[in-house]
């Protein structure tokens, strides 16, 4: 198989090289000068004007089997190309559709993120709303806390002042009691 595939590999490039060669200009001009020598043969006299036909049909019907056998060979060679080529737009075309679907999840995924992003924005607004309110009430507390300590040193003082005012008022109570512990023992 190896071999078969090998020979026909080697025709294959010699049928690519003939058809090449045919489509040439050097080609044009071998056609030419055989063709003017084979008119001019007969009237030189070298060979008769029929059997010059003969023959010259003959080999150009020849080549023309030939080239359309090679030109064929050439046909066929470039359709499995083309279907190749076919076949690679075809999984291009494919990968294509499967990037432009990436491409829209990726698309719906930044807009999910940015949906995402503008509720964590209105989340931090919300919190620092909230910090600022407690900010606000523990200052608010920490005035009251101060307001009611005050009232509380304002009511000890006042009660000192009160209780000072009573003790005395009761060591005068009890100085006069004394005085009158000490009459009533003197008499």
């Amino acid at each position: 198989m190896k071999k078969y595939n090998e020979k026909t590999e080697v025709l294959e490039k010699i049928a690519n090289s003939i058809t090449s060669w045919i489509g040439s200009i050097p080609s044009l001009i071998v056609h030419t000068v055989l063709f003017i020598t084979s008119f001019l043969l007969p009237m030189v006299g070298l060979v008769e004007f029929d059997k010059m036909l003969l023959i010259l049909t003959t080999v150009l019907s020849l080549e023309a089997i030939y080239l359309a056998i090679f030109i064929q060979m050439s046909v066929n060679k470039s359709h499995e190309k083309i279907e190749d080529i076919q076949e690679d737009i075809e999984e291009i075309s494919e990968d294509i559709e499967d990037i432009q679907e990436d491409i829209e999840e990726i698309s719906e995924d930044i807009e999910e993120i940015s949906e995402d992003i503008e509720e964590i924005n209105e989340d931090i607004e919300d919190i620092q709303e909230d910090i600022e309110e407690i900010s606000e009430d523990i200052n608010e507390e920490e005035e009251e806390e101060d307001h009611n300590e005050r009232a509380k040193n304002v009511i000890l003082k006042s009660n000192v002042s009160s209780n000072k005012n009573e003790i005395k008022a009761l060591k005068d109570i009890i100085a006069q009691l004394q005085n009158e512990i000490d009459q009533l023992k003197k008499e």
